[in-house]
């Protein structure tokens, strides 16, 4: 069950018969259906009736069914209408096109569209590199899904997956005054994904593929790579990779350890976290075990695919098999991307002193904080309702307004570690605890510091053009 907040809030219309204690009573059937209260707001009074909306934050529509119908058990009070707060934030859609010059009058026409308009038409077929100067394509992303893997919720199709693509697109332009623009796309093709993308690029800076099943995605993000001359970043791979990496480098900071020291153990080895072994292996670690469904992946672990035989050859330099829980034993770092309640409070006592656990499965983690507190020395999840929150909005902002503004050709391995230190190094050293290794994804100064720094790789490995 999800926990009280905004994203399952309602508002309920309630008319009262308008004598005293009746809003008492309403509260207190409220309170005892265990739903909290936000505001209270009277909209009419007429003879003896009040009508009144109260917003409620809820666990999940089954629990706010259950305060509904215990209202509507109270005599006096009677139910007029309930509303959907999130639904009602999502109608007509989160995102609009607006205009930066209004067309006011006829020499406003003649310069923005004919016939005006052909002279920047010509300069561009002249000099295709000015489009970036005279078009929209220096500060706009695509962001692309097939909807074949959208949050927890998996293969819910291109339609399904716009509401999530929008709010992407409302991040980018929050955070990071990035234009971005959702391109959900009605096939599973892998070879029909990759024309989709490459046909509509002129018109973008950059490409941030979401959302797309493994492990189509990696041919996808990598035969882009190779034919446009665009960067193209796969954010559940790379921007959970990069704020991972972020958590951890400050992590160490606090248990005094070194990455070439450390055992860590991936429970999960989809798009994401061969992305984070990666970038951990780039960043000094050498003792990665990495664990799936049938248990350790080591090297001639019979029915291994493509994609996992590659991962065998980078990890478990002991060729170590086995289970999760054999794999535990003397780590120093779990990271979870994989199911909730895989790991359990015995397997952390199995561990090396001061363990480091990321459990980043969405809702559920793969261990509850509040379990798993006592027996570690740091704690982080891909929730926002806990300390830590690893979220890739830390990332995928900046990265991108880096990588426009230097008109960059790709995103490369070293822009994404340069990013990931620049996020963990927004935190002070002298501000660093247990429950703060991870800035909050409001702070202002995350953005500019990882664009920053994503320039300066972008210019030290030559991928730069301006």
């Amino acid at each position: 069950m999800s926990s009280l907040g905004a994203s399952n809030s309602i508002i309920v219309r309630l008319e009262l018969v308008n004598h005293p204690g009746i809003l008492s009573e309403a509260m207190s059937t409220i309170a005892k259906q265990e739903a909290n209260i936000g505001a209270i707001d009277i909209i009419r009074v007429k003879d003896d009736i009040i009508v009144r909306d109260l917003t409620l934050n809820t666990q999940d529509s089954d629990h706010a069914q259950r305060v509904v119908d215990a209202l509507n058990a109270v005599k006096d009070i009677k139910v007029v209408h309930v509303s959907d707060r999130t639904f009602l934030y999502h109608l007509g859609g989160k995102i609009q096109v607006t205009s930066k010059n209004p067309i006011k009058n006829r020499d406003d026409l003649s310069m923005a569209y004919t016939p005006g308009v052909a002279r920047i038409c010509e300069a561009i077929k002249n000099n295709p590199e000015d489009a970036y100067n005279l078009t929209i394509k220096r500060n706009t992303v695509a962001i692309v899904s097939d909807g074949t893997a959208v949050l927890g919720l998996g293969d819910i199709g291109p339609r399904a997956a716009m509401p999530v693509m929008e709010g992407k697109a409302m991040l980018f332009k929050d955070i990071a005054g990035v234009d971005a623009f959702p391109i959900c796309l009605d096939t599973k093709d892998t070879e029909e994904v990759i024309k989709a993308v490459k046909y509509i690029s002129p018109g973008f800076g950059g490409i941030n593929l979401e959302d797309i099943s493994a492990p189509r995605c990696f041919e996808i993000e990598r035969r882009l790579k190779e034919e446009l001359d665009i960067p193209v970043f796969h954010d559940d791979q790379h921007g959970t990779a990069v704020v991972l990496t972020a958590a951890f480098i400050n992590a160490l900071k606090i248990v005094k350890k070194r990455p070439e020291d450390l055992a860590i153990v991936f429970s999960g080895v989809g798009a994401a976290g061969i992305a984070c072994t990666k970038m951990l292996l780039a960043y000094g670690v050498r003792d990665i075990i990495g664990c799936d469904r049938q248990g350790i992946i080591y090297r001639g672990r019979p029915g291994l695919d493509a994609t996992k035989q590659e991962y065998a050859e980078l990890t478990n330099p002991r060729n170590l098999q086995g289970t999760l829980k054999d794999a535990l034993v003397d780590a120093d770092v779990f990271v979870g991307l994989s199911g909730p309640n895989t790991l359990k409070v015995e397997d952390l006592k199995q561990m090396k002193k001061d363990p480091i656990v990321f459990a980043m499965a969405n809702p559920t983690p793969e261990i509850m904080p509040e379990l798993a507190r006592p027996y570690v020395a740091i704690m982080a999840t891909g929730r926002s309702d806990y300390p830590n929150q690893i979220n890739n909005v830390l990332a995928f902002p900046g990265i991108f307004r880096g990588a426009l503004d230097c008109m960059a050709s790709d995103i490369n391995e070293e822009m994404k570690l340069a990013a990931a230190i620049a996020i963990a190094n927004v935190i002070d050293e002298k501000a660093l605890s247990p429950d703060y290794i991870i800035p909050s994804v409001f702070d202002n100064n995350i953005a500019p510091a990882v664009a920053e720094a994503v320039i300066a790789a972008a210019r030290a490995t030559g991928v730069a053009r301006k």
